[in-house]
């Protein structure tokens, strides 16, 4: 499970994320369908999963700011025991304002991405249990476990069906069954991360600020991270496939086998990311093979039949993810240790905000035309992304690929092996 460089207490982080993956598959999944046994209408439901939403950024900015400050050992665990209370509650509690209240400030998350409070709090410590050389290889293994583990918790969520059928549970009941289910899930984080080591900060080296001396790089790197996710918006997989509705006349069938394999060749990819930033660098992996995904993008809306189109779509999903877990690794390589939390949220949050700004853009022009303006547009400003990308960060590069060892102060270094960031603060 773990690269030659990684502790093996990475392992327990590894886990952790699995379990947590499969817990919000099934999820985001099932809450809809609970809320509506409970006789909430879709404004009421709508509104409880934008809580959830709203929620999760806030805290996980809250805890990436304030983490410097305490043990990441001790947060982790207080992030398990608030999902544990996340799924009692959802179980045993039926009203709408208390719902709408721990849907707030509860771990429940109703998409298929990780922003949540344990997300920088994992990121950080992994950098810190792995050498330089294998923390891309450690951060790939971390991608590949939450989105095959959240896949098959997406598959799960026929289970309260089954519960019905086979002993006879009412739906509500099974659903709460599942809640209880999420909430074991808790438990069983609670249980490794106590495993991981003791890591309190000293109390006389802690500064009052969580970002300090890689400030100005985190936020252009959020940002730049942001108009990539805006970008993403324009072509969410529910628009894809009202596009390929739209334009081709597809079944749901296929067109749900279609997105089958653009899942499986998304996450093999993230394992050849390893590969090829070995030999190209952190930067050049995430900007090389997203630039040629991108163009697909903008080529699809041109193709004259459904073959070349969806020939097109497969090659897009091999190529644009492997920036997932290289751009991971390179946020915690180019700041300091004790930054990293911080950055991880900074650079983590912003993206999930763009990128639902733009879906509803993309459902206006959809409504008008069936020609694809939102594949061209996003991929239009993913390649303004990736060339911005490269001219401003080719020069900062991590410590692996300057000869560097342990990651103890992970400082990016430019090609004369001086410190980037310092030319880059001034």
């Amino acid at each position: 499970m773990l690269p030659a460089g990684a502790d093996p207490t990475a392992t327990n982080l590894l886990i952790s994320r699995g379990l947590r993956a499969f817990g919000d598959g099934l999820v985001s999944i099932l809450l809809p369908a609970y809320l509506a046994t409970l006789g909430f209408d879709a404004f009421e439901i709508g509104t409880l999963s934008t809580a959830t939403l709203a929620g999760s950024a806030v805290l996980t900015l809250a805890v990436g700011i304030v983490a410097h400050r305490f043990s990441r050992r001790a947060l982790l665990t207080a992030a398990a025991v608030l999902m544990i209370a996340t799924g009692v509650v959802f179980a045993a509690v039926h009203d709408f304002w208390p719902l709408l209240l721990i849907a707030f400030v509860g771990t429940l998350n109703p998409s298929s991405g990780d922003v949540s409070v344990f997300l920088p709090l994992e990121h950080a410590q992994l950098a810190q249990n792995v050498t330089d050389r294998d923390r891309t290889a450690l951060f790939a293994r971390y991608s590949l476990i939450g989105s095959l583990a959240g896949a098959v918790g997406a598959l799960a969520a026929g289970a309260p069906d089954f519960l019905r059928d086979a002993i006879g549970l009412e739906m509500k009941q099974a659903l709460q069954a599942a809640f209880l289910f999420y909430a074991s899930l808790g438990l069983a984080a609670v249980l490794l991360y106590r495993r991981l080591p003791s890591d309190a900060p000293d109390a006389g080296k802690v500064s009052a600020q969580p970002l300090r001396r890689s400030r100005s790089i985190v936020l252009s790197l959020a940002a730049l991270f942001s108009l990539d996710a805006f970008a993403g918006g324009f072509v969410v997989q529910s628009l894809l496939a009202l596009w390929l509705f739209q334009r081709f006349g597809l079944s749901l069938a296929a067109t749900g086998a279609i997105f089958f394999w653009t899942g499986v060749l998304s996450a093999a990819s993230y394992l050849v990311a390893v590969r090829i930033s070995q030999q190209i660098g952190l930067v050049n992996t995430m900007v090389f093979t997203h630039l040629p995904s991108s163009l697909c993008l903008v080529l699809i809306p041109f193709m004259p039949s459904v073959a070349p189109a969806i020939a097109l779509l497969l090659i897009r999903s091999a190529l644009s993810q492997m920036d997932v877990p290289t751009r991971t690794s390179y946020v915690m390589a180019v700041v300091t240790p004790e930054e990293r939390a911080a950055a991880a949220s900074i650079t983590a949050v912003p993206r999930s905000l763009a990128a639902a700004a733009s879906p509803v853009l993309a459902g206006a022009l959809l409504a008008v035309s069936s020609f694809g303006w939102p594949l061209i547009i996003a991929g239009g400003l993913k390649i303004i992304y990736d060339l911005l990308l490269l001219a401003t960060f080719r020069s900062v590069r991590p410590p692996e690929e300057h000869g560097g060892g342990r990651n103890d102060m992970s400082v990016g270094h430019d090609r004369t092996g001086n410190d980037a960031r310092v030319s880059w603060w001034r």
